[in-house]
């Protein structure tokens, strides 16, 4: 495969098979810390990202930034189903399913055996790079009564937050994107501090269910049965209400 390379960070430079649907990936460079980039294969249908060995720890902070320029740009589109099992697009063996933690909650991804690197979906990155927060029993009660079920942002299984605050698949806290969670990210990463603002939950909760009314006729097409049949999960439905306090 012929790799092309182009300097401006978020640029197309090459392709890759997704570990799920097969088709080729959008790759994109993001700066590097300390200097040079790191190019991500990212496939937008099943909103997942793929990390070369060790390619996550290496983004420098404007390259975690511009990435989260490029999902925002896609964070409407509608997921496809992830296959199981998910494959390597290096040497195609078998993904391995892991759990981590993080001290803004746990995320899932999929692993290479060979070490060759790992699949993560758009809310597994945002709880690595610590975009989110935890929310509070009072708030996830409150959620319920208006959403009453979500995606996990860990796993993505369905959480019928009626009766669980955590999901029962991955043990994953009920987490939400807001702009607290990406100042404190921000100022972790060393950048400028953004603006304080508040994100009411009643105002989430609005938000999600307006966009699935609009979405509505579509997704009784095309949702396939359970997870991505219901409302989207909090990190992704948040991103479009914090993007603005990220824009320069």
């Amino acid at each position: 495969m012929t790799h092309a390379t182009r300097s401006v960070p978020g640029a197309p430079t090459s392709a890759a098979p997704c570990p799920s649907c097969q088709a080729p990936m959008s790759a994109h460079s993001f700066q590097r810390q300390l200097n040079g980039q790191v190019t991500l294969d990212i496939c937008f249908p099943c909103q997942g990202i793929w990390f070369d060995e060790f390619e996550s720890a290496q983004l420098a902070p404007a390259g975690v930034l511009e990435l989260f320029r490029l999902l925002h740009q896609h964070h409407a589109d509608l997921r496809q189903p992830w296959r199981d099992p998910l494959h390597c697009p290096r040497c195609r063996e078998s993904l391995l399913h892991c759990l981590d933690n993080t001290r803004s909650g746990r995320f899932a991804y999929s692993r290479c055996p060979q070490r060759h690197g790992r699949y993560s979906a758009y809310s597994a990155f945002m709880i690595e790079k610590g975009f989110v927060r935890q929310l509070s029993g009072a708030e996830v009660e409150d959620l319920a009564r208006r959403v009453q079920t979500i995606r996990c942002s860990g796993c993505g299984a369905p959480v019928d937050i009626r009766r669980e605050h955590v999901c029962t698949h991955c043990r994953s806290p009920i987490v939400i994107l807001d702009p607290d969670a990406v100042q404190s990210a921000l100022d972790d990463f060393g950048k400028k501090a953004v603006r304080q603002q508040t994100l009411d939950p009643h105002a989430l909760a609005d938000a999600l269910i307006a966009n699935e009314r609009a979405r509505s006729q579509t997704r009784r097409q095309e949702r396939n049965e359970g997870v991505d049949g219901g409302i989207s999960d909090l990190v992704l439905g948040g991103i479009e209400m914090v993007w603005n306090l990220l824009r320069r």
